[in-house]
This record gives C-alpha cells, structure tokens and sequence, in this order.
C-alpha cells in the first residue's frame, strides 16, 4: 500500500504552514507617535475641501526641473482627513523599525485602532468615511520626480498602490485592512524622512489648520520661528480660495489661536501679509535662562541617539532634555551631542523601552 514505508515518527505533528507570514507588517504597536512624510507635508497633496475635488493641480520649484502633479479619481482628490491613514500606518512602521521589527509596506491593520488613534469616530459613520478614504488614497495619482529616499521617481503613482478588506462584520463594518503603500512613501519611511506629529493634529477641526500645521512642522521645526508670505503659504496649502478669502480665513484661525492657543506645538500669528509662526517650545519667561537656544545637535547624533535609547521618539527626547536644560537653568554644554546622548541613555536605564 502506498505510504506504508512512512514512519510516524518522521512526520511532524503540526500542519503545514500555508500562510504567508512575511508579506506583510501587522500593525500592533499601540504606542506609536503619531509621523508624516515630509515629501507630502511639503507639497500640498491633499485636498483642503470638504467636498469632492475634481482639480488636476502642478506644482514646480523655482528651477523648473522639478515638479509634482496630482490628479483625482473619480471620487475626487485624496483629502486632508484622508491623510490619518497614511499618518497611523506611517507611525506604525518607524515604531517598529525604532524596535527592529521587520517590515514591508504591506502593512495589515485593524479598522477600529486606526480610528481610534486618529481621533475618529467608531460608529457607523466612522467605518464609513474610512472606506471612502481608503478609495481616494488609491484613486489619486500623483507623478512627479521629487527625491524620496535618494530614489528619483520618474512615474505615475498612487499615494497607496492598493487596500483590501480582510475581515468584515455582518453589519458590514470592518474589522481588518491590508494597505499596500506606494514606493515613494515607503521609500520616504526607509530614509526616516519622516517628521513625529502632536496628538492634538488630530483634534484640529479645520482642514485649513491641519495643513498650516503641518507646513509649520516641515520648516520651522525646532527653530524659533519662521516667516512666510500669505501668498506662498496659499500656495503651499493649494487652497483654491481667492487671496482675499485665503487671509479672512487665515486670520480667523490666529484669532482662534490668540484666544485658545489651540495649535499644537506652534503658535501661528499674522503681521500684515506675513505669516509668522513661533515655536511655543521655545516660548519662555523673561526671567527664565533659555540656555538651550543656543544649543545645536549635530545631525548624525539623533542616529546614534535611537542606538542608546531603543524605542524611544528621539525628537521627544531632545525636547525632554532641552526643557530640562532651561528649568534647571543649566548652561549650555561643551559638547551638546554627548550630553544629549548621556541624557538618552539615562532615560533607557531608569525607564526601559517605551
């Protein structure tokens, strides 16, 4: 009889593995800091409109030889709420990269976690608005031959290459997605060209205050403050208001901010036609000795940094170590890289990984 030769000691007793377990990331990582792309939170990618925009919008840099083109599915752009979905999975993967978990840019996630880290309700509605983004962020195309990653891209792509259903509920809610990211940002996410966003980005109403936010984010950063034209940051924004409209509604969100000071991170003001954002991080008292303005890091050290304090945000810590500096009123160090670096690795031993 055929197989009688067949020892059951030389069979082993589990069945064979028949799932793919290396295809994709599954995003579990509860914890993770919420980080953006900075190729798209410099251009303006994503719509600002609350309804379905059908623009076909260009954009080049002031050599001309570089440009980037978005172009809408029938659903419309992707828009700026679309966004929180590359935000979770983005901040999933550089929480796992920051644990040296494997990774790949499939990434496998469960429906009710996005929603929930991004701020966003979990009721039917929030299911809902979810699977239309998915379709927008798939929809739309962008072509361009911006850098990411030193990769050039010299095609036509869209923000994510594909989504999948992989579990739903009978009242047809989702419970797990697979999203496979576009090259060009998970190219972004391999380079760590990505910036760690406030919470509150997530709590921001206006779409208009999400994207000046972000603007901020990408080029003020840790500086003082930063200046731009209320024209440029138009541009930048791609809002299709007129320009007279772009201010009104500009200069509602200062008053806003004035009154509340509810945008994360920077405070935004407005001084004739110039916007100026202002880092509230570096915002201090007259009497207080702000000896970290002075203090500058070196590039390399927030690398070296991730190496001795595995897991951690190292942007969080500088900012940790920087209001440490000022309310102990300690001057600024000889060498700020090393002391930064004691400092990170002070925080590993007495708290382990996050």
């Amino acid at each position: 009889m055929v197989g009688e030769n067949t020892k059951e000691s030389d069979r082993s007793p589990l069945l064979p593995d028949r799932q793919e377990q290396s295809d994709f990331f599954v995003c579990d990582i509860l914890d993770a800091a919420p980080k953006g792309d900075m190729a798209s939170m410099a251009h303006p990618i994503f719509s600002l409109s609350t309804k379905p925009d059908h623009r076909i919008r260009r954009y080049e840099d002031g050599t001309g030889r570089n440009y980037l083109e978005v172009k809408p599915a029938s659903d419309g752009l992707a828009t700026i709420h679309d966004r929180d979905v590359l935000i979770y999975c983005i901040s999933q993967i550089m929480g796992a990269l920051n644990r040296n978990i494997k990774v790949s840019k499939t990434v496998r996630l469960k429906a009710y976690d996005l929603l929930k880290a991004t701020n966003r309700p979990t009721d039917g509605r929030g299911y809902s608005s979810l699977r239309n983004a998915l379709a927008r962020l798939q929809g739309t195309q962008i072509e361009t031959n911006i850098v990411t990653g030193d990769v050039e891209q010299l095609d036509i792509f869209s923000i994510i290459d594909r989504a999948r259903i992989v579990r739903e509920t009978r009242d047809g809610r989702m419970q797990e997605i697979e999203i496979q990211l576009s090259d060009w940002v998970f190219n972004a996410i391999q380079a760590h060209e990505v910036l760690t966003l406030h919470r509150n980005y997530f709590r921001l109403r206006k779409p208009l205050e999400r994207r000046i936010y972000e603007i901020a984010r990408k080029h003020c950063g840790s500086k003082k403050e930063w200046k731009i034209s209320l024209s440029a940051l138009q541009e930048k924004c791609g809002s299709a208001s007129t320009s007279r409209e772009f201010k009104r509604l500009v200069c509602n969100i200062v008053e806003q901010d004035e009154a509340h000071n509810h945008i994360p991170d920077y405070a935004v003001r407005l001084d004739g036609d110039m916007v100026l954002v202002m880092n509230r991080h570096l915002e201090r008292p007259p009497t207080t000795i702000d000896s970290s303005k002075t203090i500058h890091l070196s590039v390399d050290v927030y690398q070296e940094a991730r190496k001795v304090a595995p897991g951690w945000d190292v942007y969080a810590l500088e900012q940790e170590w920087r209001e440490w500096m000022d309310d102990g009123g300690l001057d600024a160090p000889a060498n700020p890289d090393k002391a930064f670096l004691g400092f990170c690795r002070k925080i590993f031993e007495k708290r382990g990984k996050p």
